[in-house]
């Protein structure tokens, strides 16, 4: 499908924002600004992006510990997000969920999550909830290659194809299963996996934005039109470690920066687009200006933001009847 400039800027847009946002949440950490615990989603941002320029309001997605990025490219607001890592009352959930339990259940984001794993099954309620009440909805899982094996991601697909859901299982391989190479916790392609649960499987390279998004608008097409999940592996690769602190000491000497230099996806992007005379150089500089300066305003509310009182701690945690 011919994506139109309007879409090539907003996808450029999008990744800039994530890629912005993750490297200044990267400074602040260290800077010791923001409290607990931080995954980075550096590196990965076609991916998100990719999939999610495919949705709708009405369609759902759930995440991993790695969650900036997906909650982003669903529309997820900036400043909402940013005063959230900051555990500030300004954040999406008050600065009481932090970096791993982001959500928008407005928008469809159905949150972070700090169980590997832990998505999966809720995609599956939410597609179907979509089949039951006929919204034309679809709903995306993104599992990371170490959640890839968990058993509540296992049943999960068991469970969409037994029941023909509009599910679509995103695995993003980024090299590692937390410190271990995903050449021995994943075990090769998913595809055969896909197979084997009777669902079609792809691979794609997630440095490629415009390879993703095809898929994605496929399998998006195939789950919405009522032909059931499918399940998409992705290889990627996470800039930072598995997370902020991590001394990286599994990692090969000098690989991060091999990869930013030969495969970034924002510069495949620049350069594709560039060449063929879609977007010019000027746009994308204004766009990154803008974004830049949309970072820097959204971390200053955020310092300037409450933190949550002891008194509004308490609230939307129990349920009363």
């Amino acid at each position: 499908m011919q994506l139109s400039r309007d879409d090539l800027l907003k996808a450029y847009r999008d990744m800039r924002v994530i890629r912005e946002f993750e490297e200044r949440v990267h400074e602040e950490f260290a800077a010791g600004g923001i409290p607990g615990f931080v995954h980075l989603y550096a590196g990965e941002e076609a991916s998100a992006v990719g999939f999610c320029m495919n949705l709708t309001d009405v369609d759902h997605i759930a995440s991993t510990h790695r969650g900036h990025g997906h909650s982003l490219a669903k529309g997820c607001d900036v400043k909402g997000m940013m005063g959230e890592i900051f555990g500030r009352q300004n954040g999406l959930c008050a600065g009481k969920g932090g970096s791993m339990h982001i959500a928008d259940l407005e928008l469809g984001m159905m949150g972070a999550n700090g169980i590997v794993g832990g998505g999966p099954p809720l995609i599956c309620g939410a597609a179907l909830t979509a089949k039951t009440l006929k919204t034309g909805g679809v709903a995306i899982a993104f599992v990371g290659d170490g959640g890839s094996n968990q058993g509540t991601t296992l049943e999960s697909y068991n469970l969409a194809k037994v029941w023909n859901l509009p599910a679509i299982f995103v695995v993003e391989d980024n090299g590692y299963a937390e410190a271990t190479a995903s050449a021995w916790s994943v075990g090769g392609s998913q595809v055969k996996r896909a197979e084997a649960f009777g669902m079609p499987g792809y691979q794609v390279d997630g440095h490629d934005f415009f390879a993703v998004h095809e898929v994605a608008r496929e399998v998006v097409d195939r789950a919405r039109n009522g032909d059931g999940p499918s399940l998409v592996h992705v290889n990627l690769y996470r800039y930072y470690g598995h997370f902020e602190g991590d001394a990286t000491t599994y990692r090969a000497a000098g690989e991060s920066d091999k990869v930013r230099a030969e495969r970034d996806c924002m510069d495949i992007f620049r350069r594709r687009v560039t060449e063929a005379a879609l977007l010019d150089k000027k746009q994308l500089d204004a766009i990154d200006r803008e974004v830049e300066s949309l970072i820097d305003d959204s971390v200053a509310e955020a310092k300037a933001a409450p933190v949550p009182t002891a008194e509004q701690l308490l609230t939307d945690v129990y349920v009363s009847y």
